[in-house]
């Protein structure tokens, strides 16, 4: 027995291919492995489309003597396709336009304590928009542009993302 959903189902019938089948050339196959260790920040860095904005909500201990310690989640809120990129990589500005932190805690909040979580690489984003125009067709045409590289750190949290916080010492 073969199930399928709706979507698929009112596709066939109509003797189309459903958009997210394999059939439909999307599917590349796996990321060579020197991408696997991608950040979602870095992946959102060097997309075409923009479909989802992030909110980050993270609680402090109240312990006082594990001040570090976070436990929180991200929701992605899907979005209508607000914008098509002409040039990649996005900038530091795009991206964190659809980024919110809200951070309850006793203490005041340091964009240091998120360690790897909104982590961006320099090298990392270059390579990986290089491979994506050499083995992509989406991005064959979109020119890349290194200067807005530049903007992003070797490794460290993608700038502007303070500007992203809303504190609750509550």
């Amino acid at each position: 027995m073969l199930l399928l959903c709706s979507d698929c189902l009112m596709c066939l019938l109509k003797e189309k291919i459903p958009c997210f089948t394999l059939a439909n050339g999307l599917y590349h196959g796996e990321l060579p492995s020197m991408f696997t260790d991608l950040t979602w920040i870095e992946e959102k860095v060097c997309a075409i489309y923009c479909t989802t904005a992030h909110v980050t909500h993270l609680f402090q201990s109240s312990d006082p003597s594990q001040p570090k310690v976070f436990h929180g989640n991200t929701c992605a809120h899907d979005m209508n396709v607000i914008s098509t990129a002409s040039v990649l990589p996005q900038t530091p500005a795009d991206v964190t336009s659809l980024l919110s932190v809200i951070f309850v805690g006793p203490s005041k909040f340091s964009p240091k304590q998120l360690g790897t979580i909104f982590c961006v690489r320099k090298a990392k984003i270059w390579s990986f928009l290089l491979w994506l125009k050499y083995r992509n067709r989406l991005y064959a045409d979109i020119p890349l542009d290194h200067s807005i590289v530049d903007l992003y750190p070797e490794n460290d949290i993608i700038p502007g993302l303070a500007n992203c916080v809303v504190e609750d010492h509550k």
